[in-house]
């Protein structure tokens, strides 16, 4: 084993997902790249974001209280970085980054067309914290690309080719599956069974 080494506290929970957050306030739309985001419950589905207070985003958030999670991949990993770093108090990002503008079927502010899945989100909680202030929201509707799915309608996210942050750098998720939900407990019948439907895909 190796040694450890004492650090003082930090955010140090890598890797962690990184999303594109669009919103609106009935006149002017925004992106803003979040990587503090997660799902804290199942039934009914509930995701948080947590924004800094100085950001546009966030007062826009406060007074319209929905918005958009969408998820990004390594095609959108420059307008992702852009998207965190300027204000779009200075500019129009949809319009400076020619990102598509689609209509959510719920909430009333643009989806990221180029996103491969588009989660509508209305906040029901905001709990204040010194630097940010995370939103809890209920998940009211979720959008995805078709080509994400295949001739069964089983849906492949793993074609998507998501994006991830970890301590400052933006990687690729690996696309290889070392294991599926279970896979460490699982029969070795039904384990042999999944890889013969799987091909040469492990298990």
């Amino acid at each position: 084993m190796k040694k450890r080494l004492l650090g003082k506290p930090g955010t140090m929970l890598y890797p962690v997902p990184v999303v594109m957050v669009s919103c609106s306030d009935g006149t002017k739309d925004n992106i803003i790249t979040v990587a503090w985001t997660g799902i804290v419950n199942s039934e009914p589905p509930i995701l948080s974001v947590s924004i800094r207070k100085s950001r546009l985003s966030h007062s826009i958030i406060e007074k319209s209280r929905e918005f958009v999670v969408n998820l990004t991949t390594e095609a959108l990993v420059s307008a992702t970085d852009f998207c965190g770093v300027r204000s779009g108090r200075d500019l129009d990002k949809f319009e400076t980054l020619s990102l598509t503008k689609l209509p959510a079927s719920v909430v009333n502010c643009p989806m990221i067309g180029e996103s491969p899945v588009n989660i509508e989100c209305r906040v029901r909680d905001v709990i204040e914290f010194p630097s940010h202030d995370v939103f809890f929201a209920d998940i009211v509707a979720v959008h995805a690309g078709e080509d994400l799915f295949n001739r069964e309608d089983k849906f492949e996210l793993e074609k998507a080719g998501l994006l991830c942050f970890s301590h400052g750098g933006y990687f690729g998720v690996k696309q290889e599956t070392l294991g599926r939900f279970g896979f460490s407990v699982m029969k070795p019948k039904t384990k042999k069974r999944l890889k013969k439907a799987a091909g040469s895909k492990r298990v």
